[in-house]
């Protein structure tokens, strides 16, 4: 139930209060995306810089990738451009996984040329690809390293994306930051509706969240300060905006960088509580942590009797009540364990189950909130750079 923003008018607050240019690693603190470089002032660094840092935005992700084919605008000449202008640069690449060991080779090409993070935009295509996802990050990692950061930008509900792998995007190995795309005006829905959604389904894979928002769409000024406003409520470390073209065709820098009026009296969203009958990829992730205390869990994606029964024991065995249901105490406990490790489809360095798939990823969306946004083969005119 989206909550009424409790706006205190006496109270003005500049900027958003997050780590300032050149403290934690980003993209904490404000970035903004770049789609094509040539389009955001015309691919001028100077001016680029300038925007950037009159909005107090520290990082620019720019597309490095689309799928196997790394983009020119992406190179060590842009990385120390911006460097030198006193920004952090990260890439950001459109995955499809129909070839994830070229997609992770366009991937560390970005890494090599001076990224400081690879933000990875997973979106319908990657539906029901457990094993492509796993491939990809293994190769990635084994390229990159395991301290090297990666973020996943993806869909916001996942609730409504039961085949997608998130589990494996931000499981072990996998992402270290979550950038789900919570672009409130293409969902239909009020800033805080979608604040409260996005973090319910999200928390349980316990990475940091740093809320994407948009300044396309004809996202009104207000709207933007609302959405900054509650990414301070809800602590979180990072913002960014899609895009930069759009912030500067829009006239929208001021609104991201100028100041807003700060929520009072909300409160971030417990977890979500899982249930006999439900499936998808959150019960996959439920599973796995409890297949590492039951033995002779399966991992299904299906909440059935047998998961409905072995959570039941495992919630008397910690002293909770015996429920079935995985609520707040529930996966607190749960996400102190450390989850199996299974190789979908393919062998997978530390996995101690092999399978195909998990039965989940058979089913269909629910709904699409989000249309398909950052692919080369994006066809709306509507929605493409100015």
């Amino acid at each position: 139930m989206p909550l009424r923003l409790a706006l205190v008018a006496s109270t003005l607050v500049l900027g958003l209060c997050l780590p300032a240019a050149g403290g934690a690693a980003p993209p904490n603190g404000r970035a903004v995306w770049i789609w094509y470089l040539s389009r955001s002032d015309g691919g001028r660094i100077a001016a680029i810089a300038a925007d950037a840092h009159a909005a107090g935005v520290r990082t620019l992700i720019v597309k490095a990738a689309d799928g196997v084919r790394p983009w020119a605008q992406f190179n060590r000449g842009l990385v120390s451009a911006l460097r030198a202008q006193r920004l952090h640069v990260c890439a950001w690449q459109y995955v499809y996984g129909t070839h994830p060991v070229g997609e992770a080779a366009a991937a560390t090409r970005a890494a090599r040329a001076g990224a400081e993070c690879l933000v990875i935009d997973a979106e319908g295509e990657y539906e029901g690809r457990y094993a492509a996802a796993q491939i990809y990050l293994h190769r990635l990692r084994a390229a990159v390293g395991h301290r090297y950061r990666l973020g996943l930008a993806s869909f916001p509900y996942v609730d409504y994306h039961p085949a997608f792998p998130y589990s494996v995007f931000l499981g072990p190995g996998g992402a270290q930051f979550n950038l789900p795309q919570m672009y409130w005006r293409d969902i239909g829905a009020s800033v805080d509706a979608v604040f409260f959604h996005t973090y319910a389904t999200n928390r349980i894979y316990g990475r940091p969240i740093h809320p994407l928002g948009q300044t396309d769409h004809s996202a009104p000024a207000r709207e933007i300060q609302g959405f900054r406003a509650m990414t301070v409520r809800f602590k979180a470390g990072g913002i960014s905006w899609w895009d930069f073209a759009w912030t500067s065709a829009n006239q929208l820098w001021p609104a991201i960088g100028g100041r807003y009026l700060p929520v009072h009296g909300v409160r971030p969203p417990g977890f979500r509580t899982l249930r006999r009958g439900d499936k998808g990829d959150d019960v996959v992730w439920m599973q796995e942590h409890l297949a590492s205390a039951v033995r002779g869990q399966r991992i299904t994606g299906f909440f059935g009797p047998q998961t409905f029964h072995r959570l039941k024991a495992f919630q008397a065995r910690k002293g909770l009540p015996a429920t079935g249901r995985a609520d707040r105490r529930t996966w607190r406990r749960l996400r102190r364990l450390r989850p199996v490790r299974v190789g979908w489809g393919a062998s997978a360095a530390g996995a101690t189950r092999a399978r195909p798939a998990p039965r989940s990823a058979s089913l269909h969306a629910v709904a699409y909130e989000i249309p398909q946004l950052g692919s080369e083969h994006d066809s709306d005119p509507y929605r493409a750079d100015p």
